[in-house]
């Protein structure tokens, strides 16, 4: 999303931002530790090809700040435990940095290899360089790219790549380099207007390491004057191919956000939308997406994106994050994200994540602050550390008949589903694994006051399980109670069992018993001899 749309260190451990102190169990609330002030636009690398080992592992941020005084560049060297400010890279083109600098929308890239003057380990940094007139309001604006050669210490201007204005900006410079060493920069553009383009997004490639950019090309552009495709982010495959995230404003479905993919990273075929992210219950990420591949769960690994929000049933306040294990294709699945944020119009633009060695997610983004909600200048950078449950199936994110939908903050990804009694309800999960083999397959759920128990199929076997009962504690089951007006004694039950499971989609459904019950989420992990 654009701005011209509708609208230090670890001093804390997790912190809980109340935004009214008055309820405090019904006030939302955010996860993590606060970072520094800022609004949005986290870019983050982890330094892999420094000329000294010793600085290999160090992790580099750089966010918009609420301010003129540049970009901010932070830096940890214990995994994002801490942080502490490098400097700020301001414009070194324009002297009077209260009217001009370096501002909005800043992406990080180090170097893997040597490209012609360009060392291994060398870091660029492409921003959004913003000149104000005499009422502070946005003139002019440059995309403009910098490097470093000292960890991020010191900036030095390397090259502009396209110029806007108030009235045709430009947007969300994205770096991506190829394996032949071509430097490529992907940018929302809306100086295309009276051509019939609203918005569209574009690339342009340099041959001479960043010092000059060829024309621009097209990679998603849909006519009409209407459309905004935004905030392109570019991911690498492991069968080599590139995958990009952007965000469909005013598209079929207003801010859903697609994937497209390109052999090389160059050619995208404007005219196609590319795929939606969506769950089979209908979930599905809203606006400021951000793409990401980890090697996680098999060969494919996995696609996790980020956005500002979500609708069709999802967290409309955006705390969960979209993952998916074949290469983006089929059905996607939701986690609770690390930091869980609190909801403005600009919290969560563009989030950062990185796997940590230890196996935890190192999550960052911006979220609203508790004393001033409705106020993006006050917004605050988060971040926090957690292992995802990528083996965890959401009960609200599977096909579902004869169910309802329920948000709960007590389940794990605050919602379930109630399931219809006897041959009413039925969830069908279809999902990939990388592996064939024995599997243990756990439900959790609940009874709504009168005992029942699912029933659980597999590539149509039927599965017989046993159940363990486990009771909530008190400020759970409090305030299931008395918030939902949720009936029943709040136990919580778990059916487990097994069963051999194939390579690719496996289909297993859960389908109601005696009486209504309430689906938290189907747990598949590869059993153990």
């Amino acid at each position: 999303m654009t701005r011209s749309l509708k609208a230090l260190s670890a001093l804390t451990t997790i912190l809980l931002l109340s935004a009214q102190a008055q309820r405090p169990n019904r006030a939302p609330v955010a996860v993590g530790t606060k970072l520094a002030e800022g609004q949005a636009y986290v870019t983050l690398i982890r330094l892999q090809h420094q000329p000294n080992p010793a600085d290999n592992g160090r992790i580099l941020i750089s966010f918009e700040p609420n301010g003129m005084e540049g970009l901010p560049i932070y830096e940890s060297r214990d995994e994002g435990n801490s942080w502490q400010l490098v400097t700020y890279a301001t414009d070194s083109q324009h002297s009077d940095h209260a009217t001009c600098n370096l501002h909005w929308q800043p992406n990080l890239l180090e170097l893997p290899r040597t490209i012609g003057p360009l060392k291994a380990g060398t870091l660029l940094l492409s921003a959004s360089d913003v000149c104000n007139d005499t009422h502070s309001r946005m003139a002019s604006m440059q995309l403009q790219l910098y490097t470093s050669t000292d960890l991020g210490r010191t900036w030095q201007y390397l090259s502009s790549v396209i110029d806007g204005t108030a009235a045709l900006p430009v947007w969300e410079p994205n770096l991506l380099l190829l394996d032949d060493g071509k430097l490529v920069i992907f940018y929302s553009s809306e100086t295309h207007k009276t051509d019939g383009y609203n918005q569209l997004l574009a690339h342009k490639v340099s041959t001479d390491f960043g010092k000059t950019w060829g024309s621009e090309v097209y990679d998603a552009a849909f006519p009409g004057g209407v459309e905004r495709p935004g905030m392109v982010v570019i991911a690498r495959l492991p069968d080599k191919r590139y995958v990009m995230s952007y965000e469909a404003v005013e598209g079929p479905i207003e801010d859903q956000v697609y994937l497209k993919y390109s052999p090389d990273g160059l050619h995208w075929n404007p005219t196609d939308r590319g795929t939606p992210i969506q769950s089979e219950g209908g979930e599905y990420p809203v606006n400021t997406p951000v793409v990401s591949w980890f090697p996680l769960l098999g060969p494919n690994g996995v696609l996790i994106v980020s956005s500002r929000s979500a609708r069709g049933g999802g967290d409309p306040s955006g705390r969960s994050l979209f993952w998916n294990a074949n290469n983006g294709e089929g059905p996607w699945w939701e986690v609770p994200a690390p930091v869980q944020k609190l909801f403005n119009i600009r919290s969560g633009w563009t989030q950062a994540l990185m796997l940590r060695p230890d196996g935890r997610m190192l999550h960052i983004t911006s979220s609203a602050s508790a004393d001033d909600l409705n106020t993006p200048s006050k917004n605050q950078i988060l971040f926090n550390t957690a292992a995802l449950d990528l083996n965890r199936y959401e009960a609200e994110d599977a096909a579902r008949q004869g169910s309802a939908l329920m948000r709960d903050p007590a389940m794990s990804n605050g919602a379930k589903v109630r399931l219809g009694a006897k041959e009413i309800g039925h969830l069908t999960f279809h999902i990939y694994l990388a592996k064939a083999g024995p599997y243990h397959l756990a439900v959790s759920y609940s009874d709504i006051g009168i005992p029942a128990t699912p029933r659980l199929t597999a590539n149509g076997e039927a599965l017989q399980g046993t159940t363990l009962i486990s009771k909530p504690d008190e400020a759970t089951a409090t305030l299931r109670n008395r918030d939902l007006g949720t009936r029943g004694n709040g136990d919580s039950i778990t059916l487990t069992t097994s069963a051999h499971l194939k390579a690719g989609i496996n289909t297993i459904e859960i389908t109601g018993g005696a009486y209504a019950l309430d689906i938290d989420y189907l747990e598949i992990t590869p059993s153990t001899p």
